[in-house]
């Protein structure tokens, strides 16, 4: 059976449609008006093997926090939805990932429980168009709506683009390990029976 989550969200500041298959290839089609915000999202599916397409439009005129945010939302409602009651899952996953001079490590719990601690200094506050300050905003509307701990720390980097792609890559590992089916788990892997 497939592990998917659809979600459409419409607001008078952004519309955005979020389709998440959780045993995929990595394959994408992401299309937000904010180039290396795509980039990013690209780098997502494909590190942690999500097939993923995102369409949103946004008050872009405006900057585009409201459009990175409300992805991060719609993504994180999909990636729950397509998890459902979690049985055989491996629930934990972790990853360091280099890129060039950067290290970024990503810990992940699936635990029903939303929270993001982001230890990530950035020496520049724009890639291209892009806000560096949005990184940790995507982060925590995914991780509080996905309903999972998330910890992502930079160990090493000087280059702002590198840094934020690392961080990036690291959560994907640390996603599909997290979500992956275990044939060793029956239910839910946890002492209370519930995530």
């Amino acid at each position: 059976m497939a592990r998917t989550g659809e979600i459409h969200r419409s607001t008078k500041e952004t519309d955005i449609a979020v389709r998440v298959e959780l045993d995929g290839s990595g394959a994408t089609t992401i299309e937000t008006g904010v180039p290396f915000f795509d980039h990013m999202l690209e780098a997502l599916g494909r590190h942690a093997l999500l097939d993923l397409e995102v369409k949103a439009s946004g008050d872009l005129a405006v900057d585009a926090h409201h459009t990175v945010e409300d992805v991060g939302i719609c993504l994180g409602q999909a990636f729950a939805e397509a998890l459902g009651d979690k049985s055989g899952i491996r629930r934990f996953g972790s990853a360091g990932v280099p890129m060039d001079e950067a290290l970024v490590y990503a810990a992940v719990d699936l635990s029903g429980r939303g929270g993001l601690v982001y230890q990530v200094e950035l020496p520049i506050e724009l890639i291209g168009t892009f806000d560096t300050s949005l990184a940790k905003e995507f982060l925590v509307a995914f991780a509080m709506n996905a309903g999972l701990t998330l910890h992502v720390h930079k160990m090493a980097g000087e280059n702002s683009h590198h840094i934020v792609e690392a961080a990036f890559k690291a959560v994907a590992r640390a996603l599909s390990e997290a979500a992956a089916l275990d044939p060793r788990v029956t239910g839910v892997p946890s002492t209370k029976g519930a995530l």
